[in-house]
């Protein structure tokens, strides 16, 4: 069996039970640590510093499905024969429901509904149904997020990195065609990891692309849609709305223009809220400990040449 599995910097009583339950053999860390399962969002120099001193660990766990945080440091363990783990697709779920939760609330009006004070009616509002999309990646979020849109008889164009079809997709095309993809589309969902060629990939071209009134929807990382661009293009009044749970920069500032847009709809990044996701890392634990048994493949694997 291999050696022992340590869970920093907090082991969780939920996280300690999924090592165990999977026939993992849970001890604090220590020279003959071979497996490490890492609970905080940030700490890449302390983890690096962990691993550097011991060299016998075989496979790390981070937590979330976005591994920015930790770029530098997955780009340089490239080549370091270790196996890295992330939460991606873990949380694919809670995700894709906020992702649609935003845009519904954007083409129903629901912002401005919301902070009316009387009664004001109007017949603005747009339906979801037979809608033109497009979705800026293929990974788990946008497999859920396309799964959920089915009812609503949508036609979807997925922009994905890779080659290959995406279940519930009209069509996928490259990276490279996302302004041409963009070209008319209602609702763009992101739900893009942020690596060095994917940051401001969302920019003016991409947002004057889309047609009059279209709605963008951000559940991947705030760094992959211009803002600047964005900005500019719901002052224009190009764009009928923005859906954001992530934001660049983030935290987003008290003052900073996006607040002050009525079709703007912001969340603080909270699409998957810790009650939620929880019990969803530790299901992952559970099956990359049983991986790293021997017993089965592992789960989210990160691609150390693309960072995520």
């Amino acid at each position: 069996m291999p050696g022992p599995i340590a869970v920093l910097p907090d082991a969780s009583a939920e996280l300690r039970a999924a090592v165990e339950s999977a026939g993992g053999r849970l001890a604090p860390l220590g020279d003959d640590t071979r497996g490490l399962v890492w609970t905080a969002n940030d700490g890449a120099a302390e983890l690096a510093a962990i691993l550097r001193e011991r060299p016998g660990i075989g496979w790390v766990q981070l937590p979330w499905a976005g591994v920015d945080a930790f770029a530098e440091l997955l780009a340089g363990a490239r080549g370091d024969g270790r196996t890295w783990t992330s939460g991606k697709g873990a949380y694919a779920q809670p995700v894709a429901e906020h992702a649609l939760a935003l845009a519904l609330a954007l083409l129903r009006e629901l912002p401005r509904r919301a902070a009316a004070s009387s009664w004001e009616p109007d017949e603005r509002g747009r339906s979801l149904y037979g809608a033109e999309i497009v979705v800026l990646g293929a990974g788990g979020v946008a497999v859920e997020l396309l799964r959920l849109l089915e009812p609503f008889r949508v036609r979807a164009t997925v922009v994905r990195r890779r080659d290959g079809a995406v279940p519930g997709a009209a069509r996928t095309v490259p990276v490279a065609q996302l302004a041409e993809a963009a070209r008319g589309a209602e609702l763009l969902f992101v739900a893009a990891a942020l690596t060095d060629d994917s940051r401001g990939i969302v920019d003016a071209e991409v947002l004057a692309a889309l047609a009059p009134g279209a709605v963008v929807v951000n559940v991947g990382r705030g760094a992959v849609i211009d803002t600047a661009a964005l900005v500019a293009a719901l002052e224009s009044g190009a764009l009928g709305g923005a859906g954001l749970d992530v934001t660049d920069p983030e935290p987003l500032p008290a003052g900073h223009p996006l607040w002050a847009f009525e079709q703007c709809l912001i969340t603080p990044h909270v699409a998957d809220t810790e009650e939620m996701t929880a019990p969803l890392y530790a299901d992952r634990v559970a099956e990359n400990v049983r991986a790293f048994l021997g017993d089965g493949p592992f789960v989210g694997r990160i691609d150390l040449e693309h960072g995520y």
